[in-house]
């Protein structure tokens, strides 16, 4: 477990854009404080603190320092009036390129069914793993090839409704900022034609084309052991037997959106697996026609891994039918979504449970027809508000970030860069500057400007998280963790023994603790990685 570290502001521990805005948040009682060039001491830059004000969810009075006046290359710390000293940062024009390509990175190594070599995965590096057919759950004698794909989080699973949402971030990040991955990571697969990010997607939509019943078109839930391995059991030593779950209606809606989006972004590059992500999506879209009343799923009596289970299937639904019609301008899939738009679910919401929020981006995307004019106005202007909503709500927050205390709970730092997006895609329909303001706000929390003055990323930052719950972390007996991985961050339900046992009382945005034992505050998964890779994309233009 790290010690705690008090120090003068918490900042951005990786540095700020030189034309961007630059925050430091106070919690002593200063008002006045400098930025010294680190090293020589210089001083280039003094201000005033604001007036204190109380952070309900950090418990604590915080003093805003805006610096955005210091346009100087460099590597600087900010300095409060009794000489105490932050976390050193960079001012650069691009201060994210390497974070940026370190998220990704940990998707690299999140695969399953490779070894993970020196030359690319370094002393992170393990044996191949999960490679024998998986036995279909209630269907004796039937075995899969389920190999491929990325571990979903500390555990060894492979979700559908896990990936799908993960491959959908990246993939936007890639369609609004391509400038962004013009960088190799580099990766096995790099050839300087495709970008590495579509390589890595690639990766799971292989594994997700195995998940498709073939005689159906319904997609299996999961490829899970029955219960979780031990904390330390690297993959290659988990060998109990792998289990296809059911189909379900949330996976099968899933993978048909994600797929109909994949054909779409890959066209360019591979016709023939274009044409192939679609075929799939449209028989994934058949299973749902046949199957209008299928339900959420729930895990079999034998089967303990994460159930992903999901009530309600509207959203899922309104998601595939917007990405196939986005892709084919079939009108069976625009009459399905305007359908399901009239139904009351979240429709700017980007979980993995309500995924509505791609359903409805998907559709302001494809833009105006004679026909959707009204519908197109009615979903741009509930992102506005939404928008507008969450604008409202870091107006208030001490750390400028749109997570009220209810909003602390298992996986809060998806919530914190779900909610980033939001702020990004509104600036697509309007051009407030405020949107983009608060969106770096909120990549500054996530990377040290946070009561707890901790990088939530491991590997990049000062104080950055050391002890996450993930297995190859723990048993491969190198002392770092692996890098790029986002931590879930500070819940307020203290949902595992070791934060019920130590945090009871704490502020909500402090109920947080590095340590590996705590996987409802400490765990890593593909979907919390994601959306980071989308806001630092638009950073890191």
């Amino acid at each position: 477990m790290m010690d705690e570290i008090q120090y003068a502001a918490a900042v951005n521990q990786i540095g700020y854009p030189i034309n961007g805005q630059k925050t430091a948040i106070f919690t002593e009682k200063t008002s006045e404080f400098h930025i010294e060039e680190e090293g020589t001491k210089k001083i280039v830059y003094r201000g005033r603190t604001s007036q204190p004000a109380y952070d309900q969810s950090s418990g604590s009075k915080v003093r805003r320092a805006d610096f955005s006046e210091l346009a100087k290359p460099g590597t600087y710390v900010v300095v409060d009036d009794e000489g105490n000293r932050s976390t050193p940062f960079a001012l650069e024009e691009r201060p994210y390129r390497e974070l940026h390509k370190g998220l990704l990175k940990a998707f690299y190594y999140l695969r399953c069914g490779v070894t993970l070599d020196e030359k690319y995965a370094g002393e992170w590096g393990h044996e191949s793993c999960h490679t024998k057919k998986g036995a279909v759950h209630g269907e004796e004698g039937l075995y899969l090839d389920g190999n491929g794909g990325w571990h979903d989080a500390g555990d060894y699973g492979k979700y559908v409704v896990a990936g799908a949402k993960a491959v959908a971030d990246l993939l936007l990040a890639y369609e609004m900022y391509p400038n962004a991955f013009g960088e190799s990571i580099p990766l096995p697969e790099s050839d300087q034609v495709m970008p590495d990010v579509l390589h890595e997607c690639k990766v799971e939509l292989d594994f997700l084309f195995k998940m498709q019943d073939q005689r159906s078109g319904g997609v299996y839930h999961k490829l899970t052991t029955r219960h979780f391995p031990g904390l330390s059991v690297m993959p290659e030593d988990d060998l109990a037997e792998l289990v296809f779950s059911p189909i379900s209606a949330t996976a099968t809606a899933c993978y048909a959106a994600i797929m109909a989006y994949a054909s779409r972004v890959y066209r360019s590059y591979d016709p023939s697996y274009a044409d192939r992500c679609l075929h799939s999506a449209e028989y994934a879209w058949e299973w749902l026609e046949k199957h209008p009343k299928a339900g959420g799923f729930k895990n079999p009596p034998d089967i303990t891994t994460g159930e992903y289970g999901d009530d309600c299937i509207t959203d899922e639904k309104y998601w595939a039918a917007a990405e196939l019609y986005h892709t084919t301008s079939l009108e069976k899939y625009h009459t399905a979504f305007q359908q399901y738009s009239k139904e009351s679910f979240p429709k700017c919401e980007l979980g993995w449970a309500d995924v509505g929020g791609y359903g409805t981006i998907s559709y302001l995307r494809k833009g105006k027809t004679d026909e959707n004019q009204a519908l197109l106005s009615s979903l741009q202007q509930e992102l506005i508000l939404e928008a507008e909503r969450l604008l409202q709500i870091c107006e208030k927050d001490g750390y400028g970030i749109s997570l009220e205390e209810k909003d602390y709970v298992r996986g809060s730092n998806m919530g914190l860069m779900n909610r980033a997006m939001i702020l990004l895609f509104a600036m697509e329909w309007s051009s407030k500057p405020e949107y983009e303001k608060a969106a770096a706000q909120h990549l500054h929390y996530l990377l040290g400007q946070n009561t707890l003055h901790i990088s939530y990323v491991t590997g990049f930052g000062t104080h950055s998280v050391m002890n996450p719950h993930h297995r190859p972390s723990v048993g491969d007996h190198v002392d770092a963790p692996v890098p790029g991985m986002v931590a879930g961050g500070p819940n307020r339900n203290l949902n595992d023994e070791i934060m019920e046992r130590t945090l009871k009382g704490k502020p909500a945005a402090a109920s947080y603790i590095d340590h590996e034992d705590s996987y409802a505050g400490n765990e890593i998964t593909i979907y919390w990685n994601s959306p980071a890779v989308f806001v630092v994309s638009y950073f890191n233009q």
